[in-house]
């Protein structure tokens, strides 16, 4: 992984790294060159493997099925859906066939099927260009939900989740595509990241030489992680808080046991999200962590997540909707003094 390359430098080189094999298709809406998709993040792809690289019709819910069909016949399918907010017209698709399809038919199957979403705010995008829905898909049996980030390579991810020979969902926070790859290693003068267990496995970014002492644990995933490590850096200077950032790979099912002896310990934890509130990945992570650590937990755990409601296209709007370093910072002060 070179640190110098965008995050949508590094997955355009993770889906060229895939294609590279033989029975690897690509499907999406304007996909191909010399558009390359949306967010450019298969620019070059369709110029290299024309009979795999395939522009679709606009029907999430159909080109998903034709995805089904070719990982049915063995292939592995990578989908691109343009904006995550489009999702949920491949609802039916992912729920009865594309998870389904690997226990139903009497004998285990593979489906190998990536179905790649483009989520959140911070762009000006407007309320159906904007959101992260990725909560409606959670609990469904045999569907992960991996989510990229900065500090490991996309393509270690991606082959990860293939040799599951399961189906996901790949989660991209689109404010992290033209930022640079960051990890892992030293973050700046105050942070370290260092990566936990395997290719879907943990990053546990730190301030201190002893990363199971601390007062504070912030969990956030993909483009949440640099407003998180920008909380936990106020929370330090401002309030003399020794405070540690998980960013989750692997967002369902989630590990709690690598940060068990984290959350033992901590005064507090905070799990922030950009979706809106209610029926959310950080409820899930809370149960999951409750289930573990009960015992040894100081305090109710604090979820920090953005308005419900429409996102605004304007921009001073959007800001006021959307969860910033603020809320994260409010959130965990809020429950210290609870």
């Amino acid at each position: 992984m070179d640190r110098a390359h965008r995050v949508i430098e590094n997955l355009n080189a993770a889906l060229r790294a895939l294609l590279a094999v033989a029975g690897v298709y690509l499907l999406g809406e304007d996909v191909s060159d010399p558009y390359g998709g949306a967010f450019k993040a298969t620019k070059g792809l369709s110029s290299a493997y024309p009979e795999r690289v395939i522009s679709t019709p606009i029907s999430e819910n159909a080109l998903v099925g034709v995805a089904n069909g070719l990982a049915l016949q063995g292939n592995t399918v990578i989908v691109e859906i343009m904006f995550a907010d489009f999702a949920g017209l491949a609802f039916d698709q992912v729920l009865n066939m594309t998870a389904k399809s690997t226990s139903m038919y009497g004998a285990r199957l593979p489906m190998r099927v990536l179905i790649r979403l483009p989520v959140g705010g911070g762009r000006g995008y407007g309320p159906t260009h904007s959101q992260s829905p990725q909560k409606h898909f959670l609990g469904i049996p045999d569907l992960r939900i991996v989510e990229i980030n900065a500090y490991r390579d996309t393509l270690e991810v991606l082959r990860a989740v293939l040799e599951t020979g399961g189906p996901a969902l790949v989660v991209e926070d689109k404010v992290l595509y033209t930022r640079r790859m960051a990890g892992p290693g030293p973050i700046d003068e105050l942070f370290h990241a260092e990566l936990l267990a395997g290719p879907l496995g943990h990053t546990r970014i730190t301030m201190s030489d002893n990363p199971e002492e601390l007062d504070c644990l912030l969990i956030a995933a993909g483009g949440m992680a640099d407003r998180a490590v920008e909380a936990a850096r106020r929370l330090a200077l401002e309030s003399d808080l020794l405070c540690q950032v998980i960013v989750p790979t692997l967002l369902h099912p989630f590990d709690v046991e690598p940060i068990a002896a984290a959350c033992d310990s901590a005064r507090i934890i905070c799990v922030a999200e950009e979706s809106t509130g209610g029926g959310t990945w950080g409820a899930d992570i809370a149960q999951a962590i409750y289930q573990r650590c009960w015992p040894n937990l100081q305090r109710p755990i604090v979820l920090a997540h953005s308005d419900s409601g429409v996102i605004p296209a304007a921009v001073h709007l959007e800001r006021n909707v959307l969860i910033d370093t603020q809320r994260i910072v409010d959130a965990v002060r809020k429950g210290l003094d609870g």
